[in-house]
C-alpha cells in the first residue's frame, strides 16, 4: 500500500518513513500542509498519516478541504495535543483515527493495518466487480462464473486493486504510473501498457467477462461485458 506521511518535524518524519518502509508500505513524505494537501487530493494514496500542527496549512484544514472535495483516503491524525477538543475537531473534520505523541510504533502499525482493511472494503479482505473477486491477502483473482483463479504479480495486483477501488472512473495513464511506480519513476511511464496487457491476460485466463478498456484520449476503465 502507498502511504502519505505529512510531518514537518524532520527527525520524526525520517523515523516514521523508515518504520513504514520496513513494514513494506511505500511511503512519501511532505513537510507542510500545502504540499501535503495537494498530495492527499491527488488520489494516489491508500492511507495518510497527517500531523495537526503544520506550516502553511494545519492538518485540520487539510483534512476538511480533502473531504469537501470528495477524497475518501483513510487518514490517521498525529499530534502532540491530546486535549479532548482537539480529538473531536480532528474526527469531526474527517479523520478516521487519532493518536497523540508520543506513541508506540506497534500501536501505530496496528491502527494503519485496521484502516487498510477498512479501505479495501470486504471484511474478508476482498474486492469485487462483475464476475471477479480479488483477494487482497493472497494476491489472487478468482472468476465466480468459471471458478478459476490465478495469482497476480505485484504490479498486476496493484493495477487491478486500483481499478477495483475506483470503479466507474476513467484512470489516466499518468495516474497509473504515479500510483504503481511513484513520483520518481518517469522511466516507468511506458511500462503501464505492458503491465495492463499482463493484467488483461490474467483476467482472460480465469475466463472473466471483466475488461480493462482504453477510452480514447482519456485513459482506461474497468468494464463488465455481461450486462
Amino acid at each position: 500500500m502507498r502511504v502519505l506521511l505529512v510531518e514537518d518535524e524532520k527527525s520524526m518524519a525520517e523515523a516514521l518513513q523508515a518504520l513504514l518502509r520496513m513494514e513494506k508500505y511505500e511511503t512519501d513524505v511532505c513537510a507542510d500542509g500545502i504540499t501535503g494537501g495537494e498530495a492527499l487530493e491527488s488520489g494516489l494514496y491508500d492511507l495518510a498519516v497527517l500531523d495537526v500542527m503544520l506550516p502553511g496549512k494545519s492538518g485540520l484544514e487539510v483534512i476538511r478541504q480533502a473531504r469537501q472535495r470528495g477524497i475518501r483516503t483513510p487518514v490517521l491524525m498525529l499530534t502532540a495535543r491530546g486535549e479532548l477538543e482537539d480529538m473531536v475537531a480532528g474526527l469531526d473534520g474527517g479523520a478516521d483515527d487519532y493518536m497523540t505523541k508520543p506513541f508506540r510504533a506497534e500501536e501505530l502499525l496496528a491502527r494503519l493495518r485496521a484502516l487498510g482493511r477498512r479501505a479495501r472494503g470486504g471484511a474478508d479482505g476482498s474486492l469485487s466487480f462483475g464476475d471477479i473477486v480479488l483477494d487482497t491477502r493472497t494476491f489472487t483473482v478468482r472468476c465466480t462464473t468459471s471458478g478459476q483463479s490465478v495469482r497476480l504479480g505485484e504490479k498486476e495486483y496493484r493495477i487491478l486493486e486500483y481499478f477495483l477501488s475506483n470503479q466507474g472512473q476513467i484512470l489516466r495513464k499518468e495516474q497509473l504510473a504515479l500510483k504503481i511506480w511513484g513520483y520518481d519513476s518517469e522511466a516507468e511511464y511506458n511500462k503501464v501498457e505492458v503491465y495492463l496487457t499482463f493484467t488483461r491476460k490474467k483476467l482472460a485466463f480465469v475466463g472473466s467477462e471483466v475488461e480493462i478498456k482504453a477510452v480514447r484520449g482519456l485513459g482506461y476503465e474497468l468494464r463488465y461485458r455481461h450486462v
